[in-house]
C-alpha cells in the first residue's frame, strides 16, 4: 500500500545562506532573526498545512569538545524559564541520518552570546551543548499547534573563540549580511581583522557540513515516513 502524502515540513533559519541551504522539495523555509516577523511567518505556514517543524543552521558551540561543522541534535530545547523536548522519533531518524552528530541539549536565547567566558558560563549552568536564537521560537509555536519539532545545527563558532563586533553588528534582521556595518566596524577596530579571518575559516567548515547534512536529510528532513519525491 502507497503512503500518504504529507503536508511539508516547516524549516526555520535564521541565516539567509542557511535557508537557501535548506530549501527543497517538502518543506516551507521561514527564516529571519526579527522575532515578530518570524512568528507571524511561521503562523501562516503553519495554517497552510505542516508535518511538523524543524530548526536547522548554525549554532554556538557550547560544549569544549565541538568544533566548526559538528552537528548538533537536539534532545530538548531550552531557555532561562522552559524546556522543551523534541520528538523522539524524528530526533532518532536525524540522529541515524547525522551519524556523527551530539545529541544534547540546545540553549534558545533572544540575544547573541558571543563572548568565550559567556559560552563557558552557559554550558556550566546547562549543560547544554550549543546555542542558537530561533529553536526556541520553533518550539513554542510547534507546541501550540500540537506538531512535532526537532533541532539539527552545525557549530560555527567553538565555544573558546569570541565573536568580534564587526561579526555581531552585521547581522541583518531578514537574516543577511548588512556589510557597511561590518566594515565600518572594522576600519573603527582593525585589531579584529585576524579573528574575522580565523571566523570566515570556521564559516566555510559550517556551510561545507550543512550542504553534506541536507543532502543526508533528503524530502522532508528525515521526518519519519515522509515520501522520497
Amino acid at each position: 500500500m502507497a503512503k500518504p502524502e504529507r503536508r511539508p515540513v516547516i524549516v526555520v533559519t535564521g541565516l539567509a545562506f542557511e535557508a537557501r541551504i535548506a530549501a527543497g522539495e517538502g518543506v516551507v523555509v521561514v527564516h529571519g532573526r526579527d522575532e515578530r516577523q518570524m512568528i507571524a511567518d511561521l503562523e501562516r505556514a503553519v495554517a497552510a498545512g505542516a508535518s511538523g517543524i524543524v530548526s536547522f543552521g548554525t549554532a554556538g558551540g557550547l560544549a569544549p569538545h565541538l568544533a566548526p561543522g559538528d552537528w548538533v541534535t537536539a534532545e530538548a530545547v531550552i531557555t532561562e524559564t522552559e524546556r522543551w523536548p523534541t520528538d523522539p522519533a524524528w530526533s532518532a531518524e536525524l540522529l541515524h541520518r547525522l551519524s556523527d552528530a551530539t545529541h544534547a541539549a540546545m540553549v534558545s536565547v533572544d540575544t547573541p552570546v558571543g563572548g568565550a567566558p559567556a559560552k563557558l558560563a552557559l554550558h556550566a549552568r546547562t549543560a547544554a551543548a550549543a546555542v542558537d536564537m530561533e529553536s526556541h521560537i520553533a518550539a513554542r509555536v510547534a507546541i501550540a499547534h500540537g506538531l512535532p519539532f526537532a533541532v539539527c545545527r552545525v557549530v560555527i563558532d567553538p565555544a573558546h573563540r569570541t565573536l568580534p563586533h564587526a561579526a555581531l553588528v552585521s547581522m541583518r534582521p531578514d537574516g543577511g549580511v548588512n556589510l557597511p556595518a561590518l566594515l565600518g566596524s572594522l576600519a573603527r577596530r582593525p585589531s579584529q581583522l585576524p579573528v574575522l579571518l580565523r571566523l570566515a575559516m570556521d564559516a566555510r567548515a559550517a556551510r561545507s557540513a550543512l550542504l553534506r547534512g541536507r543532502r543526508l536529510l533528503g524530502t522532508g528532513f528525515a521526518f519519519p515516513d515522509f515520501p522520497e519525491l
